[in-house]
């Protein structure tokens, strides 16, 4: 009979197949387990705190507008690319809502099903006693003349005064009677109430943001304030805030004082200031004074009315040839720096030039409250204070473009229209003013008076009806913390059986947290349970080593 032979498969050999792919449910169970995992939560929070980073450094349309709005015309090319990063409104942006809801989201998958297990380990009894005492860290042993039923109940009647959770496992036949006690439970509850208080600060947050609204506005000492939309300069409203909400109340701004550091290395710093206002809950409604300092707002029902900042508003009259007023009144300057020195513009919509002609006219420079003067840096302000109070701007001349239809700035000067004011020499025309001092335009333009000096406060009105549950929040962290700072959770057993005649007791404990004192603890329970006239101590005993 011939032998058979088998070929063997010359080519490489087949790999192993693949794991089978996963379904689309099982894949939707993955991402959940992922999404609510602790490790995905804590990512999504140090993402939300980097995503607020730009919200303070990038100038927001949304809490200062006019620096918005200034940082866009010093920075052409990078404003398209902020825009459609939103940057300018980080608060709002699609990627930064997307990061928030997931987080809560995630939270909420994490702790509840935390809860479940919580509720059910609260309410579960404590472990029975282990069957070799003696191998946990802390034990100790005595013997006692007692009875075992007396020697437990004593153990209970101790462990209970020092609020543990007890019960007493009664001895049955040679089966040693024992007290298994537990405590420190609320550890893992405060832990829960800490995380549980990141969701609260997060609803907080989104009840202010889609519920609230959030405005600033420009007074100018002597003038009012009415809570209309028209009167802010900025304003953003929650998408479920409807602007026909708004309090009717009104308020003037009566006087404002400020106080300098003259001395020392902060001099020049605002050391306090404080604006005196006369307001109305409603039209009709009977007078009210009241001062608004820092951390010190107007609150009219639900809306706080805060000082967040202040500034020069000089009086400027432009006259035509004739001596006719073209404009009047006091012009609001930002500040630049913290010696106040400020920008700000002029628009004459109605000036005349020369035999009738009717033009307009713009100006535009800087406000210095103490002026000072070097030849290596030029005009600066010396000190915050108006101690030497001065102007310095250029004239411009042609279209301003106030009937364009665009949207402009109050506190910019479109100049797409205009030309400089030029001198007989080609030099454009500056104009230095004093206080109390004018100025010749040329080309028969008229004057420009510096007639005098007035302060302007800037306010931010919000309501933000997510307060109270932030707040609430916040404290719920602070005890959740302290609970899981400070509360050790603990377990304690106490055996006792009769052995030649007399009780042998045995105590064991186990601390389920580091750095306690449960040797301190058990010794006291021990002097509990012996007698007074004991001569035999304690002994303590070591775990055993395992072979």
């Amino acid at each position: 009979m011939a032998a058979t032979t088998t070929e063997r498969p010359t080519g490489p050999p087949a790999e192993p197949p693949g794991p089978p792919s996963l379904s689309p449910l099982e894949l939707a169970r993955w991402s959940w387990r992922q999404l609510t995992s602790m490790r995905t939560a804590l990512i999504l929070l140090f993402l939300l705190a980097l995503a607020a980073i730009p919200g303070s450094v990038v100038p927001q349309t949304a809490v200062d507008s006019v620096r918005a709005s200034r940082w866009m015309d010093d920075h052409p090319r990078l404003t398209p690319v902020y825009e459609k990063l939103g940057l300018f409104s980080v608060y709002d942006s699609v990627w930064f809502s997307a990061i928030y809801i997931l987080l809560v989201i995630s939270l909420v998958g994490c702790i509840v099903p935390r809860l479940r297990v919580y509720w059910r380990g609260v309410r579960a009894e404590p472990p029975r006693a282990p069957r070799r005492l003696d191998r946990l860290p802390e034990h100790r042993t005595l013997e006692t003349d007692a009875e075992p039923e007396a020697v437990l109940e004593a153990a209970r009647a101790a462990l209970r005064s020092r609020r543990y959770r007890v019960r007493v496992d009664d001895a049955e036949g040679v089966t040693p009677g024992a007290v298994r006690a537990e405590r420190g439970k609320l550890r893992e509850g405060g832990n829960l109430v800490f995380h549980l208080s990141i969701l609260v600060v997060l609803v907080g947050f989104a009840l202010g943001s889609l519920l609230g609204f959030k405005g600033g506005a420009i007074v100018v000492t002597g003038d009012g304030f009415a809570n209309t939309l028209s009167q802010y300069d900025d304003f953003q409203a929650g998408s479920f805030f409807d602007v026909a909400d708004l309090e009717p109340f009104d308020f003037t701004v009566d006087g404002f004082d400020v106080t300098f550091l003259q001395e020392g290395r902060q001099a020049g710093m605002a050391q306090k200031f404080r604006a005196d206002v006369t307001y109305r809950t409603a039209p009709g409604a009977e007078d009210q004074q009241r001062e608004v300092a820092v951390n010190h707002p107007l609150s009219i029902d639900d809306t706080d009315v805060f000082l967040i900042g202040h500034g020069y508003a000089p009086n400027i009259t432009v006259r035509n040839t004739d001596g006719t007023v073209a404009y009047s009144g006091p012009v609001v300057f930002l500040p630049e720096d913290t010696t106040f020195r400020s920008f700000g513009v002029v628009k004459v919509p109605d000036a005349e030039q020369a035999g009738g002609r009717t033009t307009q006219l713009g100006l535009e420079g800087e406000f210095y409250p103490t002026y000072g003067f070097t030849d290596a840096s030029g005009p600066f302000s010396a000190f915050p204070d108006s101690k030497n109070p001065a102007l310095s701007m250029l004239a411009y001349t042609g279209d301003l473009g106030l009937d364009s239809g665009r949207s402009q700035s109050v506190y910019a000067l479109d100049k797409d229209g205009l030309e400089p004011l030029l001198q007989a020499d080609g030099a454009p025309v500056r104009l230095d003013l004093a206080l109390g001092r004018s100025a010749e335009l040329p080309d028969g333009m008229g004057t420009v008076t510096f007639d005098g000096l007035s302060r302007f406060v800037k306010l931010q009105v919000s309501h933000t009806p997510g307060q109270t549950t932030a707040l609430v929040g916040v404290v719920l962290a602070l005890l959740g913390l302290l609970a899981s700072l400070f509360v050790r959770p603990r377990r304690v057993w106490v055996r006792a059986r009769r052995e030649g005649g007399r009780t042998l007791v045995e105590v064991a404990g186990l601390d389920r947290s580091a750095g306690g004192d449960l040797s301190g603890e058990l010794d006291a329970l021990v002097g509990r349970l012996r007698p007074a006239d004991a001569a035999t101590p304690a002994t303590t005993r070591t775990p055993e080593e395992p072979t």
